[in-house]
């Protein structure tokens, strides 16, 4: 694993998240913060590329926090399955580019938006899977405000006692939820504790370190006869110090001059560990 390749991929995952931030706004700090999540997972874990999206056999990711998306449509762009150019029609009648994940865009595997929907889905794929005697991996990516939802409590149980083993529920634990800190609205505290209860097999891991994120998913369980949750721990606005961990930057609409500092901001950050060829804007 390259970890500096890795570093500069989501350095351009998040000036095309930057980018996508004005002209109607973005949810920019949820984005940020499940960027270097995302990147580790179809760079260094997943078995999913463009020559096999109906390919049976492919892992699966559903981003069931989908206002998450600009962070996952800027890696389509750096992955070569979506052309950056698309990601100026943001917001558009031209295209499907929106707030949420669109089936109508390559690699996507199902809408998403509404929380709490995604786990059952997810579910449904894994035990299908099972069903066929496939050996593929399914991951759904929550929110941890995502987990107020009874709805992923029910997926829960469901998977635990269907043994359905080959499912990994991914928790971006970056301690908001919309314009509040989680443990301030509903606590979510010991969240271990609560899905080893249900039943399921749980590592913690800090969600921006790619050694950690290499050694705990390389290292899961899976046909063990236990769903498996990672949940990883992450920061709202990671990248961008005049935003991270501010319950008021969950969703953003920044005029230009606001983006080009933004811009100035992210590559300040970077200079010291990336190279002058990695910096440059695409």
């Amino acid at each position: 694993m390259d970890i500096k390749h890795l570093e500069s991929i989501a350095l351009n995952v998040r000036k095309h998240i930057i980018n996508m931030s004005t002209d109607g706004g973005c949810f920019i700090g949820a984005s940020l913060s499940c960027t270097d999540l995302l990147v580790y997972l179809y760079k260094e874990y997943l078995s999913i590329d463009s020559t096999r999206f109906s390919d049976p056999n492919r892992d699966y990711l559903l981003l069931s926090k989908g206002h998450d998306v600009p962070a996952l449509y800027g890696l389509f762009v750096e992955l070569g399955w979506l052309e950056a150019s698309r990601l100026s029609n943001h917001l558009k009648s031209n295209d499907s580019i929106y707030w949420h994940p669109n089936r109508n865009i390559p690699g996507v595997e199902f809408h998403s938006g509404s929380l709490g929907h995604l786990p059952a889905v997810s579910l449904g794929i894994a035990q299908d899977i099972k069903i066929r005697g496939g050996k593929n991996k399914v991951v759904c990516i929550l929110g941890d405000g995502e987990c107020n939802e009874g709805s992923v409590w029910e997926t829960m149980l469901v998977a635990s006692a269907k043994k359905i083993d080959n499912i990994i529920f991914v928790i971006d634990r970056n301690h908001f939820q919309a314009n509040m800190a989680t443990e301030d609205l509903i606590p979510l505290e010991p969240m271990e504790d609560k899905f080893k209860a249900f039943g399921a097999e749980v590592i913690r891991i800090d969600g921006h370190d790619y050694a950690a994120l290499d050694q705990g998913f390389k290292n899961l369980k899976l046909y063990q006869g236990k769903p498996c949750v990672v949940i990883c721990d992450t920061m709202r606005g990671k990248g961008l110090p005049s935003i991270e961990a501010r319950a008021d930057r969950w969703f953003c609409n920044f005029n230009s001059d606001e983006i080009e500092q933004l811009h100035k901001e992210l590559l300040g950050e970077h200079r010291t560990t990336l190279t002058s060829e990695t910096l440059t804007v695409r």
